[in-house]
């Protein structure tokens, strides 16, 4: 490799250029790149979705669910396995997909048999919703809705058929329908007596709204010159008008339904409550789609908010909890900080040992060089900034010290025996050539396991890999590139020696030197002391490796008790508990055991550490439950979310809290 190191000599001006060249494509690719929680999860699944309001969930399981797994199983190409969930009303099918598999053409297939399928069910199934599933299509935030003069199904109407309109327009972000609230629709509620006194039953009413409420097609008219469209719409446009509705014709006396019913704007049996901070409210989930940056998504929704507000109904509240992105810019401030460390670390120790703020520049102008041409790479692999790829760099930051650090203190050790600054940066690359190729592509290979790891593992822990490697090797490159070139030019005129008596020298030049004195006895002292303990080890070798043979023994005894988890734990502040009531408990009764256990909740955590108690009480839409995961099963469960304000105790210690307080004071739940 030393042809590289001579031709970077002879052309410095090349190895400028491409230093720039780094550095302008680098900043371009953090632009570019987009910012996300964890890389893109791209595992082939799809979700099928099957609702009849009032079937039990062994109904749902057995004749729905079980002929739909029946009918994908033998019809669908490249399907791997599939997990169902019944819940009463709502039965979920996940169907995952073999690598490479035509996810388009599966669903068409999935589409064409659940029609089929459809046949055998019970009498007036609807069609599921069939969905492409991606385990990257993420919860990044939340609107909250709230008001305190407009009522529940108000609040979930314009939530479904105004804001999401809105929000749709972002691009890369989703939203399901509401969360909470009442869904708002026409209730018609019959007088048995009034019924019974005209002679009519309920099977009259449903076939008159059935034959009334209709949009027909009529045509067009053509008179003289002119053509018109003729409307012909029997629908009725208030709710006010419902009550017009014609029934039948008693001693010549039409009976309109308004006469037999109450006709009012109402809303359905509601099966869903959310309560943010102990009130009713609702809320609409953010989902960022899997080629979205969670920032850019996060921040065009606060950006839509006031726009939102503007039309919106006098005394609606929107505000926007559950920020995600705070996560991901204090990942990234966190790797910033990080390698701002490091650098400065770094630069005290080459100052410390070298003497030499010309040797600083040099290592801290190769390492953000070689971060910055691993995120080219990850930019031209299609990766994105996330934890992975952010814990690669800070992983890297460490050890990209090692081949600029090593380079420049062998040439200082050439220069002080005497050899002119050329012959010491070629001598100096030459003695460290093989062991420091060895040792880069050392650290190189222990992430090579990493092309083996399948599944979610193997879409979360590729980028962490190539960021590190790819970082390594340019470390390397410019080891044997920049690194000489900068030495050539900055230690051209470095003096090797100096007398600290010099007269001519300067006060803080003079205590440089003495300082470096000082430093090279002592240093020396300490090698001096090391040899001879090195000596004793090596002498007694046996002892030597039974004392390290118990150590890495005793070292695997911790895996007991460190325990294993997928991601390491982290502090974010937030909580989220299932609360589930006494089996068969109404959702009425569970919102106020709900209430009840926010009310101990807010006795545990300090007013002034608290931020928001959002509570979700029973199952929500079943469209909303292909988008957001929950445990809920009927009205009896409840997730609760706690969200700790800055500077907060830590939250495993109210998490212990909570659990034996709540455990103690509810009984049965």
């Amino acid at each position: 490799m030393m042809w590289i190191v001579r031709l970077a000599l002879r052309r410095p001006y090349t190895v400028a250029v491409m230093a720039l060249l780094i550095l302008m494509m680098g900043i371009l690719s953090i632009r570019a790149m987009l910012v996300d929680i964890f890389p893109p999860i791209d595992i082939p699944v799809v979700l099928v979705v099957w609702n009849y309001p009032g079937l039990s969930a062994d109904d749902i399981e057995k004749r729905v669910i079980f002929l739909d797994e029946r009918a994908i199983s033998s019809t669908v190409n490249g399907v791997s396995k599939i997990e169902s969930s019944s819940i009463p009303s709502i039965g979920i099918l996940k169907v995952y997909f073999e690598p490479g598999a035509d996810i388009g053409v599966a669903i068409a297939q999935m589409t064409a048999v659940s029609s089929t399928a459809l046949r055998a069910m019970p009498p007036g199934m609807t069609p599921p919703v069939i969905i492409q599933y991606n385990a990257t299509n993420v919860p990044v935030a939340q609107i909250t809705l709230s008001s305190k003069t407009l009522p529940e199904e108000k609040i979930f109407d314009y939530g479904l058929n105004f804001i999401r309109l809105r929000l749709f327009t972002i691009p890369g972000l989703a939203t399901p329908a509401p969360f909470g609230g009442k869904n708002r629709q026409v209730m018609i509620d019959i007088d048995p007596r009034s019924l019974t006194a005209k002679g009519l039953s309920p099977n009259d009413i449903l076939t008159a709204l059935q034959s009334s409420n209709l949009i027909l097609p009529a045509g067009s008219a053509r008179m003289g010159e002119t053509e018109f469209n003729v409307a012909l719409n029997s629908s009725p446009d208030s709710v006010k008008m419902f009550e017009q509705i014609p029934l039948k014709v008693v001693n010549g006396q039409p009976v309109l339904l308004g006469d037999v019913a109450k006709v009012s704007d109402s809303y359905a049996e509601q099966t869903n409550i959310v309560r943010v901070n102990r009130s009713r409210a609702a809320y609409l989930t953010i989902l960022k789609k899997a080629n979205a940056s969670t920032l850019v998504v996060v921040e065009a929704a606060k950006e839509m908010i006031p726009v939102i507000k503007e039309t919106a109904p006098k005394g609606l509240d929107l505000k926007v909890d559950f920020d995600q992105s705070v996560f991901v810019r204090n990942s990234i401030k966190n790797v910033l900080r990080e390698a701002i460390i490091a650098s400065i670390l770094v630069s005290m120790m080459i100052l410390f040992f070298l003497g030499s703020w010309r040797s600083v520049i040099i290592v801290c102008t190769s390492i953000p060089l070689s971060i910055f041409v691993s995120i080219i790479g990850m930019n031209l692999l299609g990766d994105t900034i996330n934890i992975m790829t952010l814990g690669g760099l800070s992983l890297a930051i460490g050890m990209l010290v090692d081949d600029a650090t090593v380079e420049v203190e062998n040439i200082h050790r050439n220069r002080h025996m005497g050899k002119p600054l050329t012959v010491a940066i070629l001598d100096g690359a030459s003695q460290i050539a093989t062991p420091a190729i060895v040792a880069t592509l050392a650290i190189c290979i222990v992430f090579f396991p990493v092309v083996l790891l399948t599944g979610p593992a193997k879409f979360l822990f590729t980028p962490l890999a190539l960021a590190v490697v790819i970082a390594m090797m340019a470390s390397y490159l410019l080891s044997r590139t920049l690194v000489p070139t900068l030495a050539r030019m900055l230690m051209e005129h470095e003096p090797l020696h100096e007398d600290p008596n010099d007269p001519h020298m300067g006060p803080l030049k003079r205590i440089m030197v003495r300082f470096n004195n000082w430093r090279d006895r002592n240093f020396e002292r300490f090698q001096n002391s090391y040899g001879r303990l090195l000596n004793i080890l090596l002498h007694y070798k046996r002892t030597t490796l039974i004392f390290v043979g118990v150590a890495v023994v005793a070292s695997f005894l911790l895996l007991g008790i460190v325990g294993t988890d997928f991601f390491p734990g982290t502090d974010s502040g937030m909580m989220k508990m299932h609360f589930r009531a006494p089996s068969g408990t109404r959702i009425e009764q569970t919102e106020k055991l709900v209430d009840s256990a926010e009310a101990r909740i807010q006795q545990i955590i300090p007013k002034n550490e608290l931020e928001t108690i959002n509570d979700m009480i029973g199952v929500p839409v079943s469209y909303n439950l292909a988008f957001v995961n929950t445990d809920n099963a009927s009205g009896m469960d409840a997730e609760i979310t706690i969200s700790l304000k800055e500077g907060h105790k830590p939250t495993l210690g109210y998490v212990k809290k909570i659990r034996k307080d709540l455990n103690e004071h509810f009984p049965g739940c």
